[in-house]
């Protein structure tokens, strides 16, 4: 082969190779697959619901299915306020969740404790299970859940470092 010969061929190759590491594949099936667990616990449920519906379609982004079971699961949606009594429960359930797993705590009261400021409500989640995205609102629009599952795909695309464990 010549060098005429060869400069077409790497030309020709461009556009069937594709390079990149193992940490973007796995991250972008990861981030396109994301399966949350069924919990919610107060009105911010009932818009976590309409998400999951055809008009706003959580499908769109790979998570069509809410997992009864956490085993089967990688996201927890803590929709709602969580009393001191339901606390544990959350942590149980978190710790039953497969790796890598990811926690969106939506609405105010999820996030701190929102309008209940007493000893029965935990004033945020974050104090039961580390939270990686922060969904506002009392209770948010499913527009601002799906914002909140983007964010946490931007999160998950650049993650390093966690290989099939």
């Amino acid at each position: 082969m010549n060098e005429k010969d060869l400069n077409k061929l790497a030309d020709d190759m461009k556009d069937q190779i594709l390079l990149t590491t193992a940490d973007k594949v796995i991250n972008w099936a990861r981030k396109s697959s994301i399966w949350p667990v069924t919990f919610g616990l107060a009105c911010c449920a009932i818009e976590m619901m309409a998400t999951g519906a055809s008009r706003f379609d959580i499908a769109r982004f790979g998570s069509e299915v809410f997992r009864a079971s956490p085993r089967q699961a990688d996201l927890m949606i803590v929709a709602g306020r969580v009393s001191q009594k339901m606390a544990p429960v959350l942590r149980q359930i978190y710790d039953q969740m497969s790796e890598p797993k990811w926690v969106i705590s939506m609405g105010a009261c999820a996030s701190c404790g929102g309008i209940f400021n007493n000893y029965a409500i935990v004033q945020g989640v974050d104090r039961v299970v580390p939270v990686d995205v922060y969904v506002p609102g009392c209770p948010p629009r499913p527009e601002q859940l799906l914002d909140g599952i983007m964010a946490l795909q931007k999160k998950i695309q650049k993650q390093k470092g966690q290989l099939i464990a």
